[in-house]
């Protein structure tokens, strides 16, 4: 059974760093593309970065040049580093998983979805 779960969510204050994981399970990682999205109450959910198969990278740009993500396939798993926080970064982050490869920025793009981590940047 498909499984992606995240965590390293928490309470940090502005300026500061967190790591967040996606961990996968029941399939074959290396194939998928792996994104990052968010949700805050209010707004859409917005894609914030994701990772192809291959590696290659792309990030919104209102995370650019704070936030890196990276792929472990032997663990099945991928990171979002996440610095320079702001405010406007607080919201449940959400993990999804792509079977063809490539990703991109809509959720449209996206098979499976894990249950998300809480992300609260405030003083």
């Amino acid at each position: 059974q498909l499984q992606l779960v995240e965590s390293g969510g928490g309470l940090v204050q502005p300026g500061g760093s967190l790591r967040l994981s996606c961990a996968a399970s029941g399939f074959n990682f290396g194939y998928y593309a792996i994104g990052w999205f968010r949700h805050s109450p209010g707004k859409e959910r917005e894609g914030v970065s994701y990772i192809e198969s291959t590696g290659r990278t792309k990030y919104a740009d209102s995370v650019k040049g704070r936030f890196t993500i990276s792929r472990d396939n032997a663990k099945s798993t991928v990171y979002l580093h996440m610095n320079s926080l702001k405010p406007e970064d607080t919201a449940v982050y959400y993990c999804a998983a792509d079977s063809s490869g490539l990703g991109g920025i809509s959720t449209l793009e996206y098979d499976h979805w894990g249950q998300g981590t809480q992300v609260t940047v405030s003083s």
